[in-house]
């Protein structure tokens, strides 16, 4: 049963000096600090139950991220969360359609992080209020309560909401099974922790043999600043591998159309699954000029991490400009935008491979894509979720591995809590970290 009226919301801005040891190093983010503005929601209900919330950032621009928060506080401030779920495509579009507010966006950029921060609160406080972890709540819920939650605005040429009940009511065939699949089996996974850009041979080398010996088979490299090196780099973890593994690859947006096709006419021989972001992830004509370009070549294209909307990946699907699929549970405007993706993606039948990594993103996705098997897409054809090894001891319910595949999630919510003394000794700046590392900088 929902019930409350939210009394209280508070942000905090939480940074981890993840670059001092090259950890999320790209091509295009040489010295990323993985941190997260992070929102709380409190309800003057009995229970004491708290909705917890973040979206990922890379240190700077974390505190821009928390104004954006608070801007749109008043929309959610004593406001009861009955009224909210019960019109959640209302809610929804009140938040993204904000008369002023929208002129920075509308739907991309820091106010929809924003928007992604606070819905994600307050659908782990919906998922704790029902006792159930997020992936089951969706699971369970009814094909038309679904579908209310979804602002179908801007996508009806692609996908109505009579489609979408459609492919949902395809999908409690065998739904029970694939639940059972997903306890006894997991979402099968791909590691990105070996191969960031800023890691030495020795080190690649290093986390390669553990990852092998821990039962990985699918791995994903970091390419883009300079071909010699990643040549080199490819074709020693392509080595280590072996030729039977899955090896993906990903440019983090560094060149231009005609050098991405020519880069990877390059690095085809080491046999990539696919190249993730080779361009502007605004340029849905450029992926689609790659994505065919490379068809000879057996590469796909893969992106989605940084597309801002659902307005984005409906171009994408229609100009056939990818071959996998990356939603993130903290760009877009949370579960509700990546509910509505998920159908678009199930019509077109083009596979979801989520983006992970970052603080909290592995934690939170892992619930989205377990869903998508089992209600939307019955498949796991050419599906994986990215995995990174970073950070997972500060959350409260940490993701959990076993032979490369994620576990459904067992507790109530989303995921989405972090340990209070990790938010304390890593909040900006004022925390313990910081201050030690802001002084050793004089």
């Amino acid at each position: 049963m929902v019930r409350g009226r939210i009394s209280r919301l508070s942000v905090r801005d939480v940074r981890f000096p993840t670059s001092l040891e090259g950890h999320g190093s790209d091509a295009m983010h040489t010295d990323p600090d993985y941190s997260a503005a992070y929102v709380i929601l409190e309800t003057d209900a009995e229970d004491g139950l708290k909705g917890y919330g973040l979206t990922f950032t890379l240190g700077k621009g974390t505190e821009v991220v928390v104004c954006a928060v608070n801007a749109l506080a008043h929309h959610v401030l004593n406001t009861d969360l009955r009224d909210i779920i019960g019109d959640f495509r209302g809610f929804y579009r009140q938040l993204t359609s904000d008369g002023q507010l929208r002129w920075i966006g509308p739907e991309k950029g820091v106010v929809h992080l924003a928007t992604a921060a606070v819905l994600n609160a307050i659908w782990d406080l919906w998922a704790k209020q029902e006792g159930k972890p997020l992936w089951k709540l969706l699971v369970d819920m009814d094909p038309r309560t679904l579908l209310s939650c979804i602002d179908f605005r801007y996508i009806t040429d692609v996908l109505t909401e009579e489609e979408a009940y459609e492919i949902l009511q395809k999908g409690q065939v065998g739904k029970k099974e694939r639940e059972g699949q997903m306890l006894m089996q997991g979402y099968p996974a791909y590691t990105t922790s070996c191969a960031w850009l800023g890691y030495s041979d020795d080190k690649l080398r290093q986390l390669c043999t553990e990852a092998l010996k821990d039962g990985w088979t699918r791995f994903k490299v970091k390419v883009g600043a300079d071909l010699q090196d990643d040549i080199r780099r490819c074709r020693l973890i392509r080595n280590m591998i072996g030729p039977e593994k899955t090896l993906m690859m990903d440019a983090n947006q560094r060149w231009d159309v005609p050098e991405a096709v020519e880069w990877m006419a390059k690095l085809a021989e080491f046999k990539p699954l696919w190249i993730e972001e080779p361009t502007s992830p605004d340029d849905i004509l450029g992926h689609a000029t790659i994505a065919k370009a490379l068809v000879p070549l057996g590469v796909g294209v893969a992106t989605g991490e940084q597309c801002h909307n659902r307005v984005i990946f409906k171009q994408l699907l229609q100009a056939k400009a990818l071959q996998f699929l990356q939603i993130d549970s903290c760009r877009l405007g949370s579960v509700n935008e990546n509910l509505s993706v998920l159908l678009m993606a199930k019509k077109f039948e083009i596979p979801v491979c989520p983006h992970a990594g970052g603080v909290g993103l592995c934690e939170l996705v892992q619930h989205l894509i377990i869903f998508d098997f089992i209600s939307v897409s019955a498949s796991l054809k050419n599906r994986m979720c990215e995995y990174v090894d970073h950070l997972h001891e500060h959350f409260r319910y940490p993701v959990v591995i076993k032979k490369a595949s994620y576990m459904p999630p067992q507790d109530a919510g989303y995921s989405t809590e972090m340990k209070e003394e990790s938010v304390k000794k890593h909040q900006y700046p004022d925390g313990e970290v910081w201050k030690k590392l802001l002084a050793a900088k004089g």
